[in-house]
C-alpha cells in the first residue's frame, strides 16, 4: 500500500474509533449508576408471653338432651310450657286425659278394699283352725296381686302428667292442644344448656401435650370478636386405631346463654406458655426447605439473617436465636430484597434514626422513571 493510500485509511478509521469509544464509556456509566433503594416497612421485635396452642374445630353440643315421650295414650288436655321456657326436673309440661285410667284405678281400689276385709275375717278363722292353711295363703296371694294391680293403675294415671326428665330448656314442642297421642310418641325435647360441650378429635402425636384442666379459648362465628373461655374436662384413655385420634371433651359454662348448641366453634387448647419471649410477626419470615430467615436493616442495607423459631400464636412467632431486641425486621417488601440491597424505610417510628423518609423513596423512584423516559 502506498504512503498516500495508508494516510487516507488512517484518517477514515480514527473518527470511527472515537465513536466506538464513546459508546463503551456510556455503557460503563450506566452500569455504575446506583439502583434506587427498595421501599420497606420495618418493626422491632417485641417481648411478651407466647402460648403453645393446639387448634381444631368442632360443633357445640348440649351435655344432656332428652325427648319427652308419652308413656300412655290419651288426648292432650293441657300444655304448660312453650319453646324457650326453662324447666326443672319433674316439672309438669302437659297433661293427658285420664278418665279411663281413673275409673280403672277406682275399680282396683274398691276390689282391694273388699279383699282386705275378707283377709281380716279369714285371719280370725285361721287362728281358730276353721279354715286350712292353704286356703288362707291363697287369699294372701290374691291380696298381693290385687295390690300390684292397684299400684299399676295408679302409676298409669300418674303418667298422664307429662314431666321433664332433666333440668334445661324446652328446645322443641312437637304436640298441640287437643292432639291424641300414642304411647311412645315424642311430645317435647328438653335441652340442658349448662354445661355445653365440644368433642375434639386430636391426633395421637399430641397425646402427651393435652392434659385435663388446660385452658381453652373458643371463637364462634355467630359471636364475632368474642372469645369464650373453657377448659379440658375429659380425655379418652384410648386412641382410635382407624383414625389415629383420641377424643377430648371441652366443657363450656355460659351463664348468659350466648352460646347455643349447634354453633360452630374454633377451639384453641393452650398446652404451654413462655414468658417474656422475643416475638416477631409471622409475615416477616422467609421460609425455605432447610432454613428460616428474615431481613434486617443495618445502615440502610438489607441483611439476611437465619433465625430459629419456637411457638407460634395469633400471627406472632417466637424467636429462639438469630435476632436481638434492637434489630429492625423487614415486615413489608422483603420478598423482592436481596442481600445488601439499599432500602428506604417508609414507616417512621422514633427508633429509625437512619430511616429514609417517604419523600426520599418517592423521589428516588421518580428520578429513576424520569431517567428512563429521557433515554
Amino acid at each position: 500500500m502506498t504512503p498516500l493510500r495508508l494516510s487516507l485509511w488512517l484518517v477514515f478509521l480514527l473518527p470511527l474509533a472515537a465513536c466506538g469509544g464513546g459508546d463503551s464509556n456510556e455503557s460503563d456509566n450506566d452500569d455504575e449508576e446506583e439502583s434506587p433503594p427498595v421501599p420497606v416497612e420495618v418493626t422491632l421485635p417485641e417481648r411478651g408471653d407466647i402460648f403453645a396452642v393446639y387448634s381444631g374445630t368442632a360443633p357445640i353440643e348440649a351435655f344432656a338432651e332428652a325427648d319427652v315421650v308419652a308413656k300412655v295414650a290419651g288426648e292432650v288436655r293441657l300444655i304448660n310450657v312453650e319453646e324457650g321456657d326453662t324447666v326443672t326436673r319433674d316439672k309438669v309440661l302437659a297433661q293427658l286425659d285420664g278418665d279411663r285410667l281413673r275409673l280403672e284405678l277406682n275399680e282396683s281400689q274398691a276390689n282391694l278394699q273388699k279383699l282386705r276385709r275378707d283377709l281380716d275375717r279369714n285371719r280370725e278363722l285361721r287362728q281358730r283352725d276353721l279354715i286350712s292353711e292353704g286356703d288362707f295363703e291363697k287369699i294372701q296371694f290374691d291380696m298381693e296381686a290385687l295390690e300390684a294391680s292397684y299400684n299399676l293403675a295408679r302409676l298409669e294415671l300418674d303418667y298422664t302428667y307429662i314431666r321433664a326428665p332433666i333440668d334445661g330448656v324446652v328446645s322443641e314442642r312437637m304436640v298441640k292442644l287437643g292432639n291424641t297421642v300414642q304411647e311412645g310418641e315424642a311430645l317435647f325435647r328438653v335441652t340442658s344448656l349448662d354445661p355445653l360441650v365440644a368433642y375434639l378429635f386430636v391426633p395421637e402425636r399430641e397425646y402427651r401435650r393435652i392434659r385435663q384442666g388446660q385452658p381453652v379459648g373458643i371463637e364462634i362465628d355467630a359471636l364475632p370478636g368474642e372469645r369464650i373461655i373453657a377448659e379440658v374436662t375429659r380425655i379418652s384413655p384410648i386412641v382410635d386405631p382407624e383414625t389415629g385420634t383420641f377424643k377430648i371433651t371441652v366443657e363450656i359454662s355460659d351463664p348468659e346463654r350466648r352460646v347455643k348448641p349447634g354453633m360452630f366453634g374454633r377451639i384453641a387448647i393452650v398446652y404451654d406458655q413462655r414468658e417474656n419471649a422475643l416475638k416477631i410477626p409471622r409475615s416477616a419470615l422467609l421460609e425455605e426447605s432447610l432454613s428460616t430467615s428474615v431481613f434486617v436493616v443495618e445502615e440502610g442495607l438489607a441483611k439476611r439473617r437465619e433465625v430459629e423459631t419456637g411457638y407460634s400464636d395469633r400471627g406472632m412467632v417466637e424467636i429462639l436465636g438469630g435476632l436481638s431486641d434492637d434489630d429492625r425486621i423487614v415486615t413489608v417488601g422483603q420478598i423482592g430484597l436481596k442481600a445488601d440491597s439499599k432500602v428506604a424505610i417508609i414507616n417512621r417510628d422514633g427508633n429509625d434514626d437512619d430511616a429514609a423518609p417517604v419523600e426520599g423513596a418517592a423521589e428516588a423512584v421518580a428520578e429513576d422513571e424520569s431517567g428512563a423516559e429521557g433515554e
